[in-house]
């Protein structure tokens, strides 16, 4: 029998209906590649073919997001910088910042993955939660990319959000496994932005930049030691704000077999993150956008499983947040 099929709405720019879990993605917008390079480029396209094939299928609604425009990237990113990367200028050094050589291929999925997670944050304030299959692009700074990061798309996305009136204080958990430098250093000094970090201390960058909350833990850090740190910052997190709106990024690369990440949480540590920080949110009917973030295991389909386990639980907040929903209701999914 035939596994029913994901629904699959092309081109349009971040409408939800709150019927499906709205996933961005953004992998048919395919970039050229030197042959061995680190970047695991298939994944997004191998995470999405997975979500087709499994179960979930038919209660997801996959979308391709519309590309950031100038205006939306000039709310974060510089006239220069953005010009030089527009125009293929960017010098060797620049180039090498980056870690992905120039090509228009490159530019236009920044673009789709810049418009993932702003696609994201608009569904999640319409249905509670959404997800991007890209982003997490948090090394980007206002005047420069670095570690495979073209556009900062977290921080476009806010400031897109919050331009558009749809939410004022904005929350960023970022749990990839290296420090969101660039988003840190993008809204240092604004109260109305709090960033959140939690990241191996002696991993890329090795010049930290300062985020409202930094949590730097050291090398093979594992799966109890993480999640109680995680857990006890998240408690005094959520009491000294409220956010109206929440960005988590989900990042692979804690993995014990990551081959950037030298910590040494395990696929069951990872779904345990994952699931606190949707019920952290849930519990206090905060929306949340999700975004991939890092993931550069040996073995990719262990990156695409580790994803696929995100979306699985996404999956199940958001049926259980609208089933209350519908109910008139409140529910922790934890």
């Amino acid at each position: 029998m035939p596994r029913p099929q994901p629904h699959i709405r092309r081109m349009n720019p971040g409408s939800a209906s709150g019927e499906r879990l709205t996933l961005f993605f953004t992998d048919t917008f395919a970039f050229p590649l030197p042959e061995g390079h680190r970047f695991p480029l298939h994944k997004y396209r191998l995470l999405r073919q997975a979500i087709e094939r499994a179960d979930i299928a038919a209660r997801v609604q996959l979308e391709i997001p519309a590309p950031a425009n100038d205006e939306q990237l000039l709310r974060v990113h510089s006239p220069e910088y953005l010009e030089k990367v527009k125009a293929g200028s960017l010098n060797p050094a620049e180039i090498r910042r980056i870690g992905l050589p120039w090509s228009a291929e490159l530019v236009e999925r920044s673009r789709r993955s810049v418009g993932g997670t702003i696609g994201a944050c608009r569904a999640a304030l319409a249905t509670g939660l959404a997800m991007s299959l890209a982003g997490g692009t948090h090394h980007a700074h206002a005047a420069f990319g670095s570690g495979f990061c073209v556009f900062n798309d977290v921080a476009v996305a806010v400031r897109e959000i919050q331009a558009s009136a749809l939410a004022e204080r904005i929350l960023i958990v970022d749990c990839d496994v290296h420090q969101g430098d660039g988003t840190a250093e993008i809204f240092a000094g604004d109260p109305s932005v709090i960033t959140f970090s939690i990241h191996g201390e002696r991993n890329f960058p090795f010049r930290k930049a300062a985020s409202d909350l930094d949590l730097g833990l050291p090398d093979g850090t594992g799966d109890e030691d993480y999640m109680a740190a995680l857990a006890s910052t998240l408690e005094a997190l959520f009491i000294s704000t409220t956010p109206d709106l929440a960005i988590y990024l989900a990042g692979a690369d804690p993995f014990q077999d990551d081959l950037l990440g030298r910590m040494n949480l395990s696929k069951a540590g990872l779904a345990a993150r994952d699931a606190l920080v949707l019920s952290a949110c849930s519990a206090r009917s905060i929306p949340l956008a999700i975004t991939l973030a890092g993931g550069y295991a040996r073995q990719i389909l262990d990156v695409v499983e580790i994803h696929l386990q995100t979306v699985r639980l996404a999956l199940e907040s958001f049926e259980k947040l609208r089933g209350a929903t519908s109910r008139g209701q409140t529910v922790d999914v934890g």
